[in-house]
């Protein structure tokens, strides 16, 4: 049986961090089931460097996120659309939306609106800033937060000046928090019965990322800034090899005692940390010489062998090839969109359970595939369903 297993999950966000919490229920089993815009397809659909897909509503990045979910298109700027969503919130179990805080209230569809006719649902409201306060009315992206937040002035160098971390990594982050905090308020509805509202910012999820370096200001007194490759050690760094980049992670005292053995050079071991410290520029010295005499992956097997963290810096393409994830399952295979030959694979989730393993078992959806099955499932009649359809299918023909 799968953890999530007969839990309703009505999904009603857009681009990354909202459907990627949704996502991630939808692989632990739940039935989750996506609120498309008709005539506004989620700008997700669109994008990808495939253009065909992109133009299709099947964009790459959609499909990255979209597995094992039922799409119902509704628009919820009618009454229609309204009723419907409500008749499907009836007896859901959690509700996700990403709308400008106060949108959905102004609809009837916020948070005080869906308690009255179902007590026990766990709304989840992810936003920019939060749903309150000086900058609640704000919206925003990932690199948009890396910036805000402080996170792009830590990446980079003093050459490059600040940089935006290469993989939206705010967005899945915040993914990730928002399943965690819905997974809090379903565990405190199984205790009390009661469902509550989840208010999630953007924002704050950013400097969850940077807790070390918040503490270091804070109560340090330590502003951090750009360092690249470097770290503060030098066993811990990128390191130019005969044919490309190694990630050396001699992070504590034992495995800097290893990396110097193994190197031939015991006369480097430290016996404390604040010597590696102020020791940075020797050892840099030594390590810079030592490893343009063999290659990443050559040096990658050494260290490994002597107990020591290094990886070669790898194209991604190298990456996904690695068979430690075949062995995890971490990717797992699809059907091609558009009726195309093969697979494509995804990533599922970074754990294994004894029980319940997350899993995908259905492709991401068109826009609407499943609009007509869900809404019976929710009581509304054939009439009233013909009804919404062809309203849809009106808004996405203007």
């Amino acid at each position: 049986m799968m953890p999530f297993e007969r839990l309703r999950v009505i999904d009603a966000t857009h681009v990354l961090a909202g459907p990627f919490a949704a996502y991630q229920m939808a692989v632990m089993g739940a039935d989750v089931i996506k609120i498309d815009r008709p005539g506004d397809p989620d700008q997700v659909r669109l994008q990808g460097p495939d253009r065909e897909l992109s133009a299709a509503g099947m964009g790459t990045t959609y499909l990255a996120q979209g597995a094992n979910k039922r799409s119902a298109a509704l628009d919820l700027k009618t009454a229609g659309g309204q009723e419907a969503l409500k008749a499907l919130l009836k007896d859901a179990d959690v509700f996700i939306e990403n709308y400008r805080p106060g949108a959905l209230a102004a609809l009837g569809l916020g948070y005080q609106d869906v308690a009255r006719i179902n007590p026990r649902i766990v709304y989840c409201s992810v936003s920019a800033f939060g749903q309150t306060g000086p900058r609640g009315p704000e919206t925003g992206y990932d690199f948009v937060f890396q910036a805000v937040a402080g996170l792009m002035a830590l990446t980079g160098t003093e050459e490059s000046g600040p940089l935006r971390a290469g993989a939206p990594v705010v967005d899945y982050a915040t993914g990730y928090m928002t399943a965690f905090a819905i997974t809090a308020a379903l565990y405190h509805r199984e205790r009390t019965g009661r469902g509550q509202h989840i208010d999630l910012a953007m924002f704050d999820a950013t400097l969850m990322l940077m807790s070390t370096h918040v503490t270091a200001l804070t109560a340090g007194g330590k502003a951090p800034h750009p360092e690249g490759n470097r770290f503060n050690v030098a066993g811990v760094g990128a390191y130019d090899t005969a044919d490309g980049l190694l990630m050396l992670g001699a992070a504590n005292m034992r495995q800097q005692k290893r990396l110097w053995l193994a190197l031939g050079r015991p006369d480097m071991v430290k016996t404390a940390h604040a010597d590696r410290i102020d020791a940075h520029a020797e050892e840099a010295a030594v390590l810079r010489e030592a490893m343009l005499t063999r290659t990443a992956s050559d040096w990658e097997t050494f260290f490994r062998h002597h107990g020591v963290p290094a990886g070669k810096v790898r194209p991604m393409e190298e990456a996904l090839a690695d068979p430690q994830l075949d062995h995890r399952g971490v990717l797992q295979p699809l059907p091609q969109p558009l009726g195309r030959a093969g697979e494509y694979r995804v990533p599922v989730a970074p754990f294994l359970m004894s029980e319940g393993n997350p899993t995908v078992r259905s492709p991401p959806p068109v826009l609407g595939q499943h609009t007509r099955e869900v809404l019976a499932e929710a009581g509304i009649d054939d009439g009233r369903i013909a009804a919404l359809i062809a309203e849809g299918a009106a808004v996405q023909a203007l």
